[in-house]
């Protein structure tokens, strides 16, 4: 048996303010913005299924995602898109092939939403 699983446990994300990257995320999904924020530098966002943490301590300009390491679910890409446009979000792309689009967070992660 081999002791490291076939599982994904949870991605970390580089942040320069832990407390408004929290904020952002949490508008972003629709959550409550009252968990704590962990050791000054983390915060776990509250998901259904592969977790991610905000990490302030790992942020630096070389560690911000150059392209999507994960997607966010949706059951409508367009809702989806036309959502993240009407915040204001920097998009890096249109609808592709009727199926994705990638955009921006506050610190220039690139993060993408497909449609499932």
């Amino acid at each position: 048996m081999n002791p490291i699983l076939n599982q994904i446990g949870t991605i970390f994300i580089p942040v320069s303010n832990i407390e408004k990257a929290r904020k952002w995320y949490c508008d972003l999904l629709g959550l409550a913005v009252d968990g704590e924020i962990l050791y000054g530098h983390l915060y776990i966002v509250p998901m259904n299924g592969i977790g991610i943490v905000l990490d302030s301590k790992i942020y630096s300009e070389e560690n911000i995602f150059k392209t999507p390491v994960f997607h966010f679910n949706s059951n409508n890409i367009e809702e989806a898109y036309e959502y993240i446009k009407g915040r204001k979000v920097e998009l890096t792309t249109e609808i592709m092939h009727n199926h994705w689009f990638n955009f921006k967070d506050p610190d220039g992660n690139h993060l993408m939403v497909c449609k499932c």
